[in-house]
């Protein structure tokens, strides 16, 4: 198939170790739905049959005996009870001796055929472009997608992360038990929850502590009481990134967040504009006015692409060897608004994922962190240039021309 072809079709061949490693892998997947042994494949049913009897004649010898079923399943397609039947009849030439048991098949064929969409025909294509037999091993992990529901948590706000693409981000991070993993834009909890399913400690920080403390008796720390997944989360404290309490030390396993892109509102970090309050501040009485409990820190206005810069530093600065670092990332599909992806010496780019848009987009960039002794110690790390202006729009050049 053309490259243009194979990116519009879900199907994907990959060759593994065994069926056990083809199963584990299943079982992390969110984008997939199903694994299957390759028995054969072709443009044509002729063609199908040929690949079949050339490629798996030995494999097959095995399972003839065996209890079996057949599914057909078209990929933008349709197929009449009648032509299903017709085809499943005509793989005769299996010579499969074992009863067919639609509950309790051991060997559970898959045909699967791949339709081309022409989206200026009001119908699809007649035929199958391409055309597959597979012995059916496993389910993904997809099935969990509905269990993360927004729409079924206790506890969301308007920016909450979509659980489908939260637990992809997840698994780029590569959660599991054992492994530490940051948000330190936790917001209502999207991305803890989602390593937390995968086993992974979490911990998260948010410059807003009204999102993390949440209000009628509902907040972050219920999310995780909702999926039994308390044990995994830490706690989260209020912060923004360049002012954490965090060590900058290297002791996380991973860093997963989805940053504010400063469109809706400007962008924002503790500390005041004004130079005489960034001294300590008194009251009338005397009292230190930060020790209060109802004092509210002064904000400054934040340049997004210094943020970008500071979650990679902070990233060097705090993951462990190998570890990941999972940032989602605007970009507009104009071409004068296209963000560069930022880099850093001591990480490197493993993936690049974009989500399409309207009028713009957005990457989930994946950074792993290098051994130091991978690291090219002569280049210059890289110093982002001093933005001038002090208001949300001089700060921030993808709100200027997104909005």
């Amino acid at each position: 198939m053309s490259c243009a072809e194979t990116l519009q079709s879900p199907f994907c061949i990959v060759r593994l170790d065994s069926t056990a490693s083809a199963k584990v892998l299943l079982s992390r997947c969110i984008l997939a739905t199903g694994i299957y042994e390759l028995l054969g494949h072709g443009d044509t049913y002729d063609a199908l049959r040929d690949d079949v009897l050339s490629r798996s004649s030995r494999q097959l010898s095995q399972y003839r005996k065996l209890p079996f079923r057949f599914t057909l399943d078209c990929f933008q397609g349709t197929r009449s009870t009648r032509k299903q039947r017709e085809i499943i009849e005509s793989f005769g030439y299996l010579n499969l001796e074992g009863q067919i048991s639609m509950k309790n098949a051991e060997l559970d064929l898959w045909i699967l055929e791949d339709y081309s969409l022409d989206t200026t025909k009001p119908k699809h294509s007649s035929e199958p472009k391409h055309l597959y037999l597979g012995r059916f091993l496993g389910s993904s992990g997809r099935k969990v997608v509905p269990v993360y529901d927004l729409k079924k948590r206790k506890y969301i706000s308007t920016t909450s992360m979509d659980s489908e693409l939260a637990l992809v981000t997840a698994n780029l991070a590569l959660a599991v038990p054992g492994k530490l993993i940051y948000d330190p834009f936790t917001g209502t909890g999207s991305f803890p929850v989602a390593c937390a399913h995968f086993g992974a400690t979490v911990i998260g920080s948010d410059i807003d502590g009204r999102s993390i403390r949440g209000s009628k008796g509902r907040n972050v720390f219920s999310n995780f009481q909702q999926y039994g997944l308390e044990a995994l989360y830490l706690d989260s404290f209020i912060s923004d990134l360049t002012n954490t309490p965090l060590r900058k030390r290297r002791w996380l396993d991973g860093i997963v967040c989805d940053p504010p892109y400063g469109v809706r509102e400007g962008l924002k970090v503790l500390g005041s504009p004004k130079p005489e309050l960034q001294k300590e501040v008194r009251l009338k009485d005397g009292r230190i006015a930060h020790l209060q409990s109802d004092y509210i820190p002064p904000k400054r206005a934040y340049s997004f692409e210094a943020m970008l810069d500071d979650i990679l530093d902070s990233a060097a600065a705090m993951l462990v060897d190998e570890g990941r670092l999972c940032m989602w990332m605007p970009t507009a599909n104009d071409e004068d608004v296209e963000l560069a992806i930022p880099a850093h010496p001591a990480l490197e780019i493993t993936s690049v994922c974009v989500q399409s848009f309207n009028k713009w987009s957005r990457r989930l960039l994946t950074y792993r962190r290098l051994p130091n002794c991978d690291i090219d110690q002569t280049a210059v790390r890289r110093r982002r240039e001093l933005t001038s202006g002090a208001t949300a729009d001089e700060l921030n050049s993808f709100r200027r021309k997104a909005s």
